[in-house]
């Protein structure tokens, strides 16, 4: 039976990235990534759900950050895919920790289209985009509209 580790995420950078170099001229770039999604509870409010991710760079795409061929910083809107990776290491009091990480292959930013701007319920919200010139909708009336509302 074949398996598959992929991860995909977009999200917003907690940090600047942070860049180890090894003896051996290798680099290492890990930063941390914020995942949001809000839902309403049983008594409908509103409730924010933010997940925490460690995200590690290396090889070729490490380097690009590293050089500055690629530049993120804080609060960036990121899309990163790659694998997880558990580690695990002991801390000073003995006791064997075990860390879950990304394993980036690729990340790239996201720049917004236009500016966004905040949405009645506190969501970013961008308008929906302007028609191509020349489009006229097939039907202008309310004719036929079997919607509810």
């Amino acid at each position: 039976m074949a398996s598959l580790n992929k991860v995909i995420l977009i999200g917003r950078l907690g940090k600047d990235p942070e860049i180890t170099t090894f003896d051996n001229g290798n680099r290492k770039i890990s930063v941390t990534m914020a995942t949001s999604e809000r839902y309403r509870d049983r008594d409908q409010n509103w409730v924010e759900q933010t997940d925490w991710h460690n995200i590690v760079v290396w090889g070729n795409l490490a380097n690009d950050i590293a050089e500055g061929r690629r530049n993120y910083s804080k609060g960036d809107l990121m899309y990163v895919e790659g694998k997880l990776r558990t580690r695990q290491y002991t801390d000073q009091q003995g006791i064997v920790r075990y860390v879950t990480e990304v394993h980036a292959d690729k990340m790239m930013q996201m720049a917004p289209a236009r500016p966004v701007q905040q949405s009645s319920y506190g969501q970013p919200y961008a308008p929906a985009p302007e028609p191509a010139p020349g489009y006229t909708p097939q039907n202008t009336t309310d004719e036929g509209n079997d919607l509810p509302f």
